[in-house]
Order: structure tokens, then C-alpha cells, then sequence
């Protein structure tokens, strides 16, 4: 057995095999996807290998790099920065970018992610100091887009784009933290006293529109009920006036037809004796109630010729009727 081993490792065409096996490693890539291999040529930069099947010539050409070429994220620790206002803050944030070009994240800078988190520092101390306090609270969108955009023209040339870049924390010191919580309890008070006072004013102006509308209501249906009362006064004398017209034309016709039965009657013997016979009585009636009203009768001292007289006329009145 030892001595086949010992055959075969002195044997040349072992090493040959050997010798070719390394040279077809060495000559043959296949590069993953959303990867980029550099290639240099006796030192120099040649090309990039894409994803798949790649051949180069061994000992010749080499892989200077390997590339990933997916989006990366870069944590940005905490830091100080001095803003407008002279106050110090801890801000940290997280970074967003990607390799576009393999050759030049190579050839161009050594360390391009230590390159971009050191500019991405800078940057984000240059876009607090610019700002006041109270604007780095409230613009982080515009602090995010003020790095990003400098980070994307800064970063071009290494082959690099940035993406994205996010603030994550921004720490005020101990005394300025306390002095905002003071802020917002005073702010906060604020606000409920102006929602009280708000409601007051909506309750009471409410009321207001409620008395109103109530006024508006009551003279509304006291109209409405002297309308009423008025049309039923109105229909009410209507209705009493015609009773009276009806009542006056009633008996006028009881009058004229009396008046004609007794005209009727009167044409007749008979009749014309008991108009005559009425006439005196009622006559005599007249006379006797002078005499009883007064207890001075003034006569002429013809009373039988007048009383004549009367009943002279009240036939004369019952000729005229019968004609």
C-alpha cells in the first residue's frame, strides 16, 4: 500500500492533473447575482465581471475585488452637533446606499463604506449647525434631504449612490430637555384653557341661537294665532250678518204676507168691520194709557169726535188697501 501511494505521488502525471485542475479554477468564474468582480490584468484594471459564466486567463488576470451590489444599509452612531443656537445635541441616524459602479468603488476610494459613513457624519454636523434648536426638531425632513443631497454628488465619483439617509435620534442635554418638558406643560395648559373657553363661547352663542329661535318661534305662532283669530272674528260677524239679513228678510216676508192676508181679509165685508172694530180699540188703548201716565190729560174736549175721527181714518187706510 505504501509503496502505491509513494507511486503515485511521484508520479507526473498526478502533478500535470493537478496543475490543470488549478489552472481551469483559476480560468473559470461564475459570479452570483447582483455581484461585480474587478478584474485586473499584470495590475491593471481590465473589466467587470456580470453575474453567470466567466472565463479569464489564469495567472494573467486576477480578481482584484468582490462588489455586492445590493442596497446596504449603514448605522450612523451618535455624535455631537452644535446647533445655530449654540446647543450641543447627540444626534445618531441610518444610511441607505449601493454600488453602481465596481470599478471605481475599487480603484477610486480604499474604503468606500467607512468613506461614506465619515462623510455622512460631516455632513449631518454642517446641516445641524446651520439650524436653530427648535428647526432640528421640526425639519428632519429637510435634514435628511439637505445630507442626502450632498452625500449623492460627494459619493459619485466612488462609484457609490446613496439612497436614503434617516435621523434616528436627536438627544438634547439634560437642561434643555427639561426646560422643553416645561415648554409643553405650559403649551398643553394653554390649549385646554382655549378649548374650555371655545366651548363657553359655542355653548353660549348655542343658547343664544336656541332664544332666538324660541323668540323667533313664539312671535311666529302668536301671528299665526291673531291670523286665526281675526279670519274666525271675521268669519264669525259673516256669518252673524247674514243671520241678521236672513232674521230682517224673514219677517219682512212674515210682514208682507200678513200685510196680504190681512189685505185679503179686509176686502171682505166681514173684514172691513173687524179692521174697523180693531181700529177703535186700539184707539181707545192709546187714550187710556195717555190718561194713565199723566194726571194732566190735555183735550180739546172732543175726544168722542177724534176717536170718530181715528176710526174714520183707519177706514179710509183699509179703502186704500183694497184698491
Amino acid at each position: 500500500m505504501e509503496y502505491i501511494v509513494a507511486n503515485l505521488l511521484t508520479s507526473p502525471y498526478l502533478w500535470v492533473t493537478i496543475v490543470i485542475l488549478y489552472t481551469l479554477k483559476k480560468g473559470i468564474y461564475f459570479v452570483p447575482q447582483n455581484r461585480g468582480y474587478v478584474i485586473y490584468t499584470l495590475g491593471k484594471y481590465t473589466k467587470t465581471l456580470s453575474a453567470g459564466l466567466n472565463f479569464l486567463i489564469p495567472y494573467v488576470q486576477t480578481v482584484a475585488a468582490d462588489r455586492n451590489l445590493k442596497e446596504q444599509s449603514l448605522e450612523i452612531v451618535s455624535q455631537p452637533a452644535i446647533t445655530k443656537d449654540n446647543i450641543t445635541l447627540d444626534i445618531d441616524g441610518i444610511l441607505f446606499m449601493k454600488v453602481t459602479d465596481a470599478a471605481a468603488a475599487t480603484n477610486n476610494i480604499t474604503d468606500y463604506k467607512m468613506s461614506v459613513v465619515q462623510l455622512a457624519m460631516t455632513t449631518m454636523r454642517n446641516a445641524i449647525g446651520s439650524m436653530e434648536l427648535d428647526e432640528c426638531f421640526q425639519n428632519r425632513d429637510a435634514i435628511n434631504a439637505q445630507i442626502l443631497g450632498a452625500m449623492t454628488e460627494a459619493t459619485a465619483p466612488w462609484g457609490v449612490m446613496v439612497t436614503r439617509y434617516e435621523i434616528k435620534d436627536i438627544t438634547p442635554p439634560q437642561t434643555i430637555r427639561e426646560d422643553m418638558e416645561k415648554q409643553m406643560t405650559a403649551e398643553r395648559e394653554k390649549r385646554s384653557v382655549i378649548l374650555t373657553a371655545e366651548g363657553v363661547k359655542t355653548s353660549a352663542i348655542t343658547e343664544a341661537e336656541g332664544l332666538k329661535q324660541a323668540r323667533v318661534l313664539d312671535a311666529e305662532a302668536a301671528k299665526a294665532e291673531q291670523v286665526l283669530a281675526a279670519e274666525a272674528t271675521k268669519e264669525s260677524q259673516i256669518l252673524e250678518a247674514t243671520g241678521k239679513a236672513e232674521a230682517i228678510r224673514l219677517v219682512a216676508d212674515a210682514d208682507a204676507n200678513a200685510l196680504e192676508v190681512v189685505g185679503s181679509a179686509a176686502n171682505t165685508a166681514e173684514g172691513k168691520a173687524a179692521v174697523t172694530l180693531t181700529l177703535a180699540q186700539e184707539a181707545i188703548k192709546a187714550h187710556q194709557a195717555i190718561a194713565n201716565e199723566s194726571t194732566i190729560v190735555l183735550t180739546d174736549g172732543k175726544t168722542g169726535d177724534n176717536i170718530a175721527n181715528t176710526v174714520a181714518q183707519a177706514i179710509a187706510v183699509s179703502s186704500s188697501l183694497k184698491l
